[in-house]
């Protein structure tokens, strides 16, 4: 049984009890099998659940030789993505990269930056004044090649490096991932000769983190993408339709998130890290979640916290706020650095108290207070234990939630994997802005807004 990420359900069972979370290990065991078998909604959605264990050494060679040329030529590499082609690669990237990496002005790691995942102008503006200097690649991310936002960003990027370098050169700088056969990018890399990755037809945008979607700017920001790999690999493992359901975290989480939606009515989650290296794991989490579960009028609403520093704005409504949610806890064993606290002769702070101990220990004791808090409070507390942050450890916590989220939608009986609702904003959005097509909508739309 794998031990570097368990699940831990202590402090629910005064809210729902052992007997409550074992009674739904027979629809847990169907919803899983109906994940591996194929045979529920969303079907066609599901090359993510073997693609741990489907990735080959030399694919992964191939990707990094691809990372190495991006990495020997340039100073900045911008990744171009929206949703699942943006969050998973900054959310790994958050939190294995030291967090002053981008102040380090030692040669040879390039700065990784995102775009296409906004339409503001000022960030826009701002990237294209940082990269004026500075020599450039592109990866750029779009199955499609026209969502809005990627599409625009890349028209823009590649209009500024292929002012620079010229046309041919640019097209040795520009790296995309995108469908196999069709669509705008896939016809532009066809022209122009770009080297190209394939978004593989069967894995959806939220769960494409260990494609080439999140591996290639992971493998140029330094990442160990093999490790990765290995440890969604024994995720997947040790998720799998035989292995039993008290020792199956996907299912223990799942089962938990259920007992406390349906039996309770909880339906905010929050997702609460000590540690800020995982702020952006949360932001992942909440898109794989809110796409997956948000349908039908159903669903537990995601949300997340960085703590201690949002217990000093947000504390005070957890504690005694409506009591709609419950929280996830990722509690970290080890930390990588080591830091201890030192007496002071004045002790003018009064943590004095404090002197020998690592700040681990001090984080470590707000944890457990914390949650007791919440628990006393009545927010119920799954908690979700690594032994570390590290490459490993991350790719079992991804697989952990993609599997536990399938699970998930099953249980409700909802399509965990498309996401009708996101196409909404983008047909008012066209109409106000005159898109051939939407005219009519668009007038209507403009004398609404006035108020006619």
């Amino acid at each position: 049984m794998i031990t570097k990420v368990r699940i831990s359900l202590d402090r629910i069972t005064q809210f729902v009890s052992k007997k409550d979370i074992a009674a739904l290990a027979p629809l847990m065991e169907r919803c899983n099998r109906t994940v591996h078998k194929g045979d529920g909604r969303g079907s066609d959605f599901l090359g993510w659940v073997t693609l741990p264990s489907s990735i080959g050494k030399k694919q992964i060679a191939d990707i990094m030789e691809c990372a190495d040329t991006l990495r020997a030529c340039s100073e900045v590499v911008v990744v171009i993505g929206i949703g699942g082609s943006y969050l998973g690669a900054k959310a790994v990237m958050e939190a294995l990269t030291p967090t002053f990496a981008a102040f380090d002005s030692s040669e040879g790691q390039p700065l990784v930056l995102f775009a296409g995942h906004n339409i503001s102008e000022d960030y826009m503006a701002e990237l294209l004044a940082f990269i004026k200097e500075r020599s450039f690649s592109l990866i750029v991310i779009s199955k499609s090649g026209t969502t809005t936002e990627p599409a625009i960003a890349f028209r823009l990027l590649r209009e500024e490096l292929e002012k620079r370098y010229g046309r041919k050169e640019a097209a040795s700088r520009i790296m995309a991932v995108t469908d196999s056969s069709r669509g705008a990018l896939r016809t532009l890399c066809d022209k122009e000769g770009y080297k190209s990755y394939v978004i593989p037809d069967n894995v959806g945008g939220r769960f494409s983190v260990l494609t080439p979607v999140g591996l290639l700017p992971l493998a140029v920001a330094g990442i160990d993408i093999a490790r990765l790999v290995k440890g969604a690999a024994a995720m997947e493992k040790a998720t799998a339709v035989d292995v039993p359901f008290e020792d199956n975290p996907a299912m223990q989480y799942a089962a938990a998130r259920y007992a406390l939606y349906t039996k309770l009515g909880k339906k905010v989650e929050l997702l609460v890290a000590f540690e800020p290296k995982l702020q952006y794991m949360a932001e992942w989490w909440k898109q794989l979640y809110g796409e997956s579960e948000g349908k039908e009028g159903k669903g537990i609403m995601p949300h997340s916290a960085v703590f201690t520093t949002d217990l000093h704005s947000m504390g005070q409504y957890i504690q005694q706020g409506e009591r709609i949610m419950f929280e996830t806890v990722i509690s970290v064993g080890k930390p990588a650095g080591r830091v201890v606290i030192k007496s002071d002769r004045a002790n003018l702070d009064g943590l004095n108290f404090l002197a020998g101990k690592r700040l681990s220990e001090v984080n470590r004791m707000a944890e457990l207070g914390t949650m007791l808090a919440h628990v006393d409070g009545g927010v119920p507390n799954i908690t979700v234990e690594m032994d570390s942050i590290s490459a490993e450890t991350i790719g079992m916590l991804i697989y952990m939630f993609e599997k536990a989220v399938g699970i998930s939608g099953y249980a409700i009986e909802v399509n965990p994997f498309d996401q009708p609702g996101v196409e909404e904003y983008k047909k008012n959005m066209f109409a106000l802005l005159n898109k051939p097509g939407y005219e009519e909508e668009g007038e209507k739309l403009k004398k609404r807004i006035a108020g006619r």
